[in-house]
């Protein structure tokens, strides 16, 4: 059995390292709250195995100590997206992510997206403010069409919750193939012929220099003028000058958008000022204990490793996935 020395890097390592201890009573285990320190504890402790989390966002994130060092052979991402780690030598170094764990909570984000557009509930709230008894109606998302783009865990659970809901399902994955709870499945390259045809748009794929932008001018183009948007992937897959277009020429109904090219969102950023914009800090995958699903996760994979069993959620560093 492996006994390899960890390090805990997040901002909140104590319940996490208890998680750990438990399971992995005879480990070395170390924590790091801050970016900065990170490296130097990598070299200190010549440490094999990193569990990291992006609390910080990607600026001066470490990528450099995670990648370059020769003792470190396995960086486990606390989240699924690792394109803050990219490029990477999988000879060299594996990395994992724990995709899954929030993808339930990122179903629930994106049908409350549309709830919220289809409900009204914006100007119901802004006539309470004015106590304006104003008259209302409300519309069903049954029998409307979602396009979802990218069909991993998130995008099979905004499936699943969709067809519960009544709606017909549209994915698009890099190899196309029968999907539970998807009525169609298509390539990257059929996108432009799905634009017109969906209601809603959910945008969960990973960001890669193939995915970077997808969602733009033909997009914004082709698009019904009732269509919203809804990101939970990575800042940078909707162009966002082609976004801001599309809001300005009223071309689409609105968007629910978690995640930016440039997070923060700069306060003088363009999309604040849109009443049908909805913007959340990258949270669609922050819940109650989702950082302990995850060091849960990364003890279970942790317990193959040591036992020179193949790890689960291996990514590939070509793929993004």
């Amino acid at each position: 059995m492996k006994n390899p020395v960890i390090i805990l890097h997040t901002d909140n390592p104590e319940p996490s390292l208890k998680i750990l201890k438990d399971q992995h009573p005879d480990l070395a285990i170390h924590t790091c709250d801050t970016y900065e320190k990170l490296p130097g504890l990598i070299t200190e402790t010549n440490a094999e195995v990193v569990y990291s989390v992006r609390f910080n966002g990607s600026t001066n994130f470490p990528r450099q100590a995670l990648m370059d060092n020769e003792m470190l052979k396995w960086v486990s991402v606390g989240g699924s997206g690792t394109d803050h780690l990219a490029p990477w030598n999988s000879k060299t170094v594996t990395v994992t992510n724990s995709a899954g764990v929030a993808a339930d909570m990122m179903a629930q984000y994106a049908l409350g997206a549309m709830f919220h557009f289809s409900l009204g509930f914006p100007e119901f709230l802004a006539a309470q403010k004015r106590r304006n008894w104003i008259s209302g109606e409300v519309e069903s998302i049954e029998g409307k069409t979602v396009l979802i783009i990218g069909l991993g865990k998130t995008g099979e659970a905004v499936a699943l919750r969709s067809k519960a809901m009544g709606l017909a399902t549209i994915g698009v994955r890099a190899q196309p193939r029968e999907t539970l709870n998807v009525d169609e499945v298509y390539g990257v390259g059929d996108l432009t012929e799905l634009w017109s045809r969906a209601d809603f748009i959910v945008v969960c794929v990973p960001l890669l220099d193939t995915t970077r932008g997808l969602v733009g001018v033909n997009a914004f183009e082709k698009v019904k003028p009732e269509a919203v948007i809804i990101d939970v992937s990575r800042g940078g897959v909707i162009d966002e000058a082609s976004l801001l277009q599309a809001l300005e020429a009223k071309s689409i109904r609105g968007a629910a958008l978690d995640v930016f090219a440039t997070e923060p969102l700069p306060k003088e950023h363009p999309l604040w000022g849109y009443e049908n914009v909805i913007i959340t800090p990258h949270c669609s995958s922050v819940y109650k204990n989702w950082d302990l699903k995850s060091v849960s996760l990364f003890s279970q994979n942790l317990k193959r490793y040591r036992s020179s069993e193949p790890l689960i959620n291996i990514v590939n560093p070509e793929r993004g996935y």
